[in-house]
């Protein structure tokens, strides 16, 4: 297969008026009527919005905006969809290739944090032979990998492209971390398996009970924990519903207003509950870069591709790490054994969440490399 791709070079550059246009309609924000209790029991809370406005409306995009730039960014083609990606080679350079997949509602901004961490690991407590090139997408309708070409973008389909944009790179072996949407994609290349993958370090693997009575008897205590969290994330991920449903529905307001995607983007906050670490900055940065891209409409619609394909249960054989952070959806390894056949590293982190990347990047940065040091 021809592995050629027309890379270019690309930077973020938002304009003074789109700046000035998001100043505005911050100013302009009309919040809903106040919850007879304004805390998050029914959704985003009207005192944490006043606070993320104010701190919005002081947040130094020219700052951030240099610090995006800051790393090596690109574009290319690949079945007719713009991706864009940053790659950052380490100065080693027999260093292994990794590839980063982010979540929902995130992009690229995921990630900021580990680079140095990833390609430097001696300036981090690591070593010279543990360190990584890395490349890290925005997948298709997320970030800067706008506009939306095309339907059909299923995490299969991310998973077949990001392969084939190793292979453009050169890379003909590497391997993958992913969290949320990106573990998925992550699983999905595991499934596809090319020619010197090397395996697949995630934060979740979702999997769920089958049924089958047997299984429940192999469960630990701490394994019904995890029973309780999955039962109390479906209660309040509404969004789920919305995205894999309607999308384009949703998408109206969050592309309308900067403060609707702020709010619709609670997952950050982990829906309130208290446990969530990751900071408003690093949040404001996420949410500012899918607001300046437009984005919310192809983030959404990526729910509904999913939910519309049809695929057969598939055991994954590569090599495969879990973390699991204490506060994230918690795996739960008698059923992630069941469809992944070769889970060859676990462990477990008392602190952090689902953006463990943003919350407690040199336990994460520590666990990729310990796992891939392990394939050697």
């Amino acid at each position: 297969m021809n592995t050629a791709l027309d890379i270019r070079p690309f930077a973020v550059d938002i304009s003074a008026v789109e700046i000035a246009d998001l100043h505005e309609r911050l100013a302009r924000t009309r919040l809903p009527r106040t919850a007879p209790v304004d805390d998050w029991d029914a959704g985003t809370p009207n005192s944490y919005l006043r606070e993320a406005i104010a701190a919005w409306q002081e947040f130094d995009w020219a700052e951030a905006q240099e610090r995006l730039n800051a790393h090596p960014q690109f574009t290319t083609e690949i079945d007719g969809q713009t991706i864009h990606f940053l790659h950052v080679r380490s100065r080693h350079e027999n260093a292994t290739p990794l590839l980063l997949a982010h979540t929902y509602p995130g992009s690229a901004v995921d990630y900021l944090d580990l680079i140095d961490r990833l390609t430097d690991p001696e300036a981090h407590g690591g070593r010279a032979e543990d360190a990584f090139h890395l490349v890290i997408p925005d997948a298709p309708g997320y970030g800067f990998s706008q506009p939306l070409a095309a339907a059909g973008w299923t995490v299969a389909k991310v998973a077949a492209a990001y392969d084939r944009l190793m292979r453009g790179l050169g890379y003909e072996r590497y391997g993958i971390h992913g969290s949320d949407n990106g573990a998925m994609v992550a699983r999905e290349l595991g499934l596809l398996a090319p020619e010197g993958f090397l395996g697949l370090h995630v934060l979740q693997l979702f999997s769920f009970p089958s049924g089958d009575p047997a299984e429940f008897e192999k469960l630990e205590p701490q394994d019904y924990a995890g029973l309780e969290h999955m039962q109390w994330f479906q209660s309040v991920g509404g969004y789920n519903t919305m995205n894999s449903s309607r999308p384009q529905t949703v998408a109206v307001g969050l592309s309308d207003s900067p403060v609707g995607l702020l709010a619709y983007s609670e997952l950050f906050n982990s829906f309130g509950n208290g446990t969530s670490l990751v900071p408003l900055d690093s949040i404001l940065l996420e949410v500012s870069v899918n607001w300046f891209a437009n984005a919310a409409s192809g983030m959404s619609r990526s729910y509904l591709e999913n939910a519309r394909a049809e695929a057969e249960p598939r055991i994954n054989h590569a090599p495969t790490g879990v973390a699991v952070f204490a506060d994230d959806f918690q795996t739960i390894r008698v059923f992630a054994e069941r469809d992944n056949d070769n889970i060859v590293h676990w462990s477990r982190f008392d602190e952090g969440g689902h953006f463990a990347a943003l919350e407690r990047p040199d336990e994460l940065a520590g666990d990729i490399r310990a796992f891939f040091a392990a394939l050697r």
